[in-house]
């Protein structure tokens, strides 16, 4: 299966990886979140090549999930988080608590403390019912409304 053709998986797992599967987008993401806008800014703390760099920041523009505006002060144009793109954060957070588990021998490198608090962000997945803190062991895939008849392959394999 091409990559593209990942797009077409009736999957909400799968599908979000042909926008954001590379390690360059959630960097810029990553960047985005820690307040840089500009196109030289993400350049400078990524290192990353000028095309490669434009053509990810064009991907997340066309997923509507970066907007390019006129800055407030300025002639130059800056690179948005729209709501959609905040809405990418637990992700992040959920990468950096593993990272900090298990990929951080001296702790974690940064802190996302509470603004006005002492506590740490952290991402958690729980039950919208009962509340309850949930684990893959805890979690049953099922056929949802969006898993059309003629397309239904086993829900384990779309799941998964």
């Amino acid at each position: 299966m091409r990559y593209e053709e990942l797009a077409d998986v009736p999957c909400s797992i799968t599908r979000p990886l042909v926008i954001f599967g590379d390690r360059w987008t959630l960097l810029i993401l990553k960047f985005a979140f820690s307040g840089i806008r500009r196109f030289n800014g993400f350049q400078s703390a990524l290192g990353i090549s000028r095309s490669r760099l434009q053509d990810r920041l064009d991907r997340l523009i066309e997923h509507e999930i970066l907007v390019k505006k006129k800055a407030a002060v300025g002639a130059h144009e800056e690179y948005r988080l729209t709501q959609k793109g905040h809405d990418i954060y637990p992700i992040l957070m959920a990468i950096r608590d593993w990272g900090d588990t298990y990929m951080a021998p001296d702790g974690p490198p940064v802190r996302y403390t509470h603004q006005g608090c002492t506590g740490e962000a952290h991402a958690n997945l729980e039950c919208d019912v009962c509340g309850q803190v949930l684990t893959a062991r805890d979690v049953l895939p099922e056929a949802g409304p969006g898993l059309l008849e003629p397309e239904v392959q086993s829900v384990n394999q779309v799941a998964t």
